[in-house]
């Protein structure tokens, strides 16, 4: 058995410690890693020759085929947009796969339309949104922004959506609401690892109401111009972007406000790898390995990974008084 110093092993081989555990999940992940080790010499694009588009087939229902942008604004600097084959066909969405190729096979088929929010908890009242109401509700914005995973492999990824702070206005919280908990839909037929034991479903992601009205805060309703393929989280989804990507929960059917801290997947999961806050620090590493250094999708080799990736200037002083070290 060849047995690798811990420099050599790609961040993209590194499987989640609670698949490690249980031999059933671990076996389903193998795959993952097998996708994974290629994806650090192979693009998506390169991996199915002609491209992705044949993978992408028009979303279910009435979903429109086109967005209309009113801006487009971006926050990566002079970084290079990652090809569109590639954010679409290398991603994380455990409800479908533990394979970072898998979803897009997958989940081609989910049904995103008829498709509701509902929001709860600590509000005014209670309401019901379809989701293309809410993409007629408010301008759609193009927002570039850095993405990067905890696995420590990293994009930069045009998002089109609208500001999740604008939607919180609209939703009218209580005084007392002091967090915002979005879940992800629960269709075991749809998604079949909901009928396994990788995580306790459904997939459950949260915010401080103040995290969630910054101003970088996006309900995305799609990426590159194009409403978001299923793997990607459509209809709607979250990206908080000096956050680590697990945050950014896909497919959301219900957003709640809350007086107390949500209990999120993966936190409580593994409350000693994932904490609730997950923003993006290089100089905590994760408890297998180091956040110093990100390999960004279509590179060789390693860059410098970024505080808050790169958005600090932004968001610290949402954690001024903090200790970063010990709100992993």
């Amino acid at each position: 058995m060849l047995v690798k110093r811990a420099p050599d092993i790609k961040y993209s081989e590194i499987t989640p410690k609670n698949l490690y555990l249980r031999r059933r999940e671990f076996i389903a992940g193998s795959a993952a890693l097998a996708a994974g080790a290629l994806a650090s010499g192979a693009t998506a694009s390169s991996r199915w020759p002609g491209g992705l588009a044949r993978l992408f087939p028009p979303l279910a229902g009435d979903a429109p085929d086109k967005l209309s942008i009113a801006k487009r604004v971006n926050l990566a600097g002079d970084e290079t947009t990652t090809p569109f084959e590639d954010a679409a066909g290398y991603t994380n969405f455990y409800e479908f796969s533990t394979s970072k190729y898998d979803p897009t096979r997958l989940a081609r088929d989910l049904r995103t339309r008829p498709w509701a929010v509902t929001v709860d908890g600590l509000v005014k009242r209670p309401l019901t949104f379809e989701v293309d109401e809410l993409s007629r509700m408010f301008p759609i914005e193009e927002r570039i922004y850095r993405w990067r995973c905890v696995e420590a492999w990293s994009m930069v990824i045009p998002w089109d959506g609208f500001p999740l702070g604008d939607f919180i206005k609209k939703c009218e919280p209580a005084p007392g609401a002091k967090f915002v908990e979005f879940t992800t839909l629960y269709d075991p037929k749809q998604m079949p690892m909901q009928n396994d034991g990788v995580l306790r479903w459904p997939y459950v992601e949260g915010l401080r109401l103040d995290e969630a009205m910054h101003p970088l805060g996006l309900l995305a309703v799609g990426m590159y111009g194009e409403p978001l393929p299923p793997q990607n989280g459509a209809p709607l989804r979250l990206v908080v972007p000096w956050k680590y990507g697990f945050k950014s929960i896909k497919s959301i059917v219900k957003i709640s406000f809350l007086d107390k801290l949500p209990k999120t997947a993966w936190s409580r999961e593994n409350p000693e790898e994932y904490g609730f806050y997950a923003n993006v620090n290089p100089n905590v590493s994760h408890p297998r390995w180091s956040q110093a250094k990100e390999r960004r999708i279509g590179e060789s080799g390693r860059r410098s990974t970024l505080m808050f990736n790169g958005y600090q200037d932004q968001v610290e002083k949402l954690y001024a008084g903090m200790n970063l070290r010990k709100k992993y």
